[in-house]
């Protein structure tokens, strides 16, 4: 069928992906504008996968602040070249990913960085806890292994799903902008800051603080 050239302008308005794609993409589809996206996503994906191994070593530090200087994220995301880290595609990823961190609080990027004691640590704790509800002993592992794997997707940053759309995770988020800006993106470390964590505050009780103003 005859594509015209309206219609693969507006597609590629909607996707960003070139002209010849959107041509194509709407051609193999019969003018479908919903399969066409599709076509170019599944596209986009294969094309994102075969990105991932190549070296990405220029891109940005970034630093965001946020609740008046509450909480405090310094992230790094890699990028192939310096030009792709300075588009406004990459920096938007950036800013995105700095605040899912900041509201998300992800202990690392990957699986792999989660320290071993910790998982040992929260181990003890689930299976302390299933002794307590009355769990029999014989099924608790099973029962562990399946609360664990929650935890960590839970506390990866890559498995956590993106705050400003929980459809999809950090991972599919990162995938589709691979796809979208044509290079590897790796996002490589992250530190995490709150205000006052770690330290053990002083617990005031009201009544007893109304009490002593009474007497005095």
């Amino acid at each position: 069928m005859s594509i015209s050239a309206t219609n693969v302008k507006d597609l590629r308005e909607r996707t960003g992906a070139g002209m010849m794609d959107c041509k194509k993409a709407l051609t193999e589809n019969d003018g479908d504008v919903d399969k066409a996206i599709e076509w170019l996503r599944k596209k986009g994906l294969s094309a994102a996968a075969k990105k991932a191994g190549r070296v990405a070593a220029e891109g940005a530090v970034s630093a965001y602040i946020h609740g008046e200087g509450r909480i405090g994220v310094l992230l790094e995301i890699n990028s192939e070249t310096d030009f792709v880290a300075r588009t406004p595609d990459f920096q938007n990823f950036v800013k995105d990913i700095a605040m899912h961190i900041a509201a998300a609080a992800p202990a690392c990027v990957s699986s792999e960085e989660l320290p071993q004691s910790l998982i040992e640590e929260e181990k003890k704790v689930l299976t302390a806890k299933a002794l307590e509800e009355g769990k029999k002993a014989d099924f608790i592992p099973k029962i562990i292994e399946g609360q664990i794997n929650k935890w960590k997707s839970n506390k990866v940053l890559l498995s956590q799903p993106y705050v400003k759309d929980p459809d999809q995770t950090i991972e599919q988020y990162l995938t589709n902008t691979i796809a979208k800006i044509g290079e590897n993106i790796v996002i490589r470390r992250f530190e995490r800051f709150e205000l006052g964590e770690g330290i053990e505050k002083k617990q005031e009780n009201f009544a007893d603080e109304v009490a002593a103003q009474v007497k005095g």
